[in-house]
């Protein structure tokens, strides 16, 4: 399996680069799963282990999950679900940290199209109703997301893809511009229910930015 191999070094490759940096670089490792419950109905489930550095130094745990349904000869997928935050966040200058609490509520939509042949596009709108402590906010996201399959002699046809996705965070009150994500990443088709992949990904806030190693796992069963 020449393109999991490659998946393996390029995880190891990445962690000893991770592992390299001062701690303005995070690590995210990340699993999301998807189960076709018929037809048209899936339920979607996520766990997101979120760090400063490379591993060890909790920023956010991120468990969601919801209930998905798609119209019959569509590429449609609406979902409703809930989230659970933990946030870890440092206070001040210091090495103290506190500990807030985010529960929140979301409606999804998902659209599919197929550009240039190969090539998929992703829409995924986004609204949220949030808990964070004591206080309730709401906002806005749009991710636009692009896959298409890397040719390599040594890799099976159509295991090896390139990812990258762009997504915009809008709050309903106060600051509108909340952040945006930009992300590259290098992925493998295991098999036709697993996909691993490993990618950079940038965040930029309104006055500074931050970036990340992202480790991703994907099962649909």
């Amino acid at each position: 399996m020449p393109a999991f191999r490659l998946m393996v070094f390029l995880f190891v490759f990445i962690s000893f680069f991770a592992n390299a940096q001062q701690s303005s670089l995070g690590n995210w490792m990340v699993y999301i799963g998807n189960k076709k419950i018929d037809e048209q109905w899936n339920w979607h489930h996520e766990v997101q282990y979120r760090n400063y550095n490379a591993i060890g130094d909790l920023e956010q745990l991120l468990l969601r999950t919801g209930l998905g349904y798609s119209p019959k000869n569509s590429e449609l997928n609406f979902l409703l679900g809930y989230g659970y935050i933990l946030i870890e966040n440092y206070v001040g200058q210091g090495d103290v940290k506190e500990s807030v609490h985010e529960h929140r509520v979301f409606q999804q939509l998902v659209t599919k199209q197929h550009w240039w042949g190969r090539t998929t596009a992703s829409h995924r709108y986004r609204f949220e109703q949030r808990w964070v402590g004591e206080n309730f906010k709401s906002r806005f996201r749009y991710m636009l997301s692009l896959r298409f399959p890397i040719a390599v002699s040594f890799v099976d046809k159509e295991k090896l893809y390139f990812s990258a996705y762009n997504e915009i965070f809008l709050n309903t009150e106060n600051k509108i511009f909340d952040r945006n994500r930009i992300y590259g990443g290098l992925g493998v088709r295991v098999s036709e229910s697993f996909r691993l992949e490993v990618g950079y990904m940038t965040q930029l806030f309104e006055s500074d930015s931050r970036d990340q190693i992202n480790l991703i796992t994907f099962v649909n069963f």
